[in-house]
């Protein structure tokens, strides 16, 4: 593969050469490896960004229906959308539906669009291990807006606020109250909360489970990146298109004010040093899985069993011998 051809493709926005190179930086294979960190290296020269915004929600919310309808209205004001949708991959057999293009088939449609499914594969955090490398694709190619959207999570799946600007989390009517509002993890993290589903007979009910969240967000501890009045919850309605329009214009002025007041530097900073832990410990799982690391925790898997040794002398047995001897395991954490 010719990445100085790859990544001059990109720049002109190719989309054929974009899902080559995400297929590309997804791969796991150590020749295709050294391939992605070329291509990354040399699109990073081009200081392109993009107002990265992650989204999710329990399943059945609505995020694709909301994804669309959200990004035919940027579409329609003159901007260019990408979407990486994330999906679940099975604890069985490992493979993924990826039909989250059949939802948004408008869309999908659209020349200024680009969607993209991954599979989340083993990766926790409601995204796919490489879905950073896939955003900063998606930058180089020249996109205004990128959505992540991650699998339905729960309240302790967060990952997605270390890859977005800007976090959105969609919920239904009647999702909780107040007591469900301040509950600790994902709710944390929301920038805003949006009450999807604000129409027909649910209009009434998304209007006061929209008054309890925002209740439960004022009792949450001030964060120093929101400004006065942030994070707020909104209703809308993904099926009419209704109050998506406020909501991107309170989108802008979040993300505005955090640039004018240095937040958004700074947390494009703090996500890359993320990033590099995160890729440091990743290289090192890794070696866990070579045919003597295993060969060796089956060893010692018996030993521990057997009662010959004690989990924590099995460990740093097994450190030994992949060369971190120095690595106390009881003080890993």
């Amino acid at each position: 593969m010719d990445i100085a051809q790859l990544s001059d493709r990109i720049l002109n926005a190719d989309r054929r050469a974009l899902a080559r190179a995400i297929t590309l930086v997804e791969s796991a294979r150590p020749d295709h490896r050294a391939q992605a960190d070329d291509l990354l290296s040399r699109l990073a020269k081009s200081d392109r960004q993009a107002l990265r915004i992650g989204l999710s929600g329990t399943p059945g919310v609505g995020k694709s229906t909301f994804i669309e309808a959200f990004g035919m209205m940027l579409i329609g004001q003159g901007l260019r959308v990408a979407v990486l949708a994330v999906d679940p991959s099975s604890a069985r057999s490992g493979g993924s539906i990826l039909g989250d293009k059949t939802r948004m088939e408008r869309l999908s449609r659209e020349r200024a669009a680009f969607i993209r499914p991954s599979p989340s594969q083993s990766h926790l955090g409601g995204v796919a291990r490489r879905t950073r490398d896939a955003v900063a694709l998606c930058e180089a190619a020249g996109f205004d807006v990128v959505l992540i959207e991650t699998v339905g999570v729960g309240q302790s799946e967060t990952v997605v606020s270390e890859l977005s600007d800007l976090f959105l989390l969609l919920l239904a009517p009647a999702g909780g109250d107040e007591l469900q509002g301040v509950k600790r993890g994902i709710m944390e993290i929301a920038d805003m909360i949006l009450i999807n589903k604000a129409d027909g007979d649910l209009k009434a009910t998304a209007t006061r489970t929209c008054a309890d969240y925002a209740g439960a967000l004022r009792l949450l501890r001030k964060r120093p990146q929101d400004p006065d009045g942030f994070p707020k919850a909104l209703t809308v309605s993904a099926i009419e298109a209704a109050g998506l329009d406020t909501a991107w214009a309170e989108v802008q002025a979040l993300a505005g004010w955090r640039r004018d007041n240095g937040f958004w530097d700074q947390n494009r900073a703090q996500q890359a040093q993320y990033w590099f832990s995160e890729e440091v410990r990743q290289a090192l799982l890794a070696r866990l899985q070579t045919s003597w690391a295993k060969s060796r925790m089956t060893e010692l898997s018996k030993k521990v069993a057997e009662g010959a040794q004690t989990p924590q002398e099995a460990a740093r047995d097994l450190l030994t011998g992949l060369g971190v001897a120095d690595l106390d395991p009881s003080r890993v954490g």
